[in-house]
């Protein structure tokens, strides 16, 4: 499981693959001081791991093709 680390404790990452969800887990691993692309990474990442857990890998996160 991925987590947010902070001095104070340990965060773990939302559940799910919601736009809010996904939002969440963004701002929160930037307040942690990740950067804003590894942030994302790891937020995308969450969100298709719950997305296929929940037998709905449709409505995981696209992978942007360059």
């Amino acid at each position: 499981m991925l987590a947010c680390f902070t001095k104070e404790r340990i965060m773990p990452m939302g559940k799910g693959y919601s736009d809010k969800t996904i939002s969440k887990n963004i701002k929160m691993e930037m307040k942690a001081g990740k950067p804003q692309k590894q942030a994302v990474a790891m937020a995308l990442g969450m969100a298709t791991k719950s997305a296929k857990a929940a037998g709905k890998p449709s409505k995981a996160p696209m992978k942007k093709m360059k």
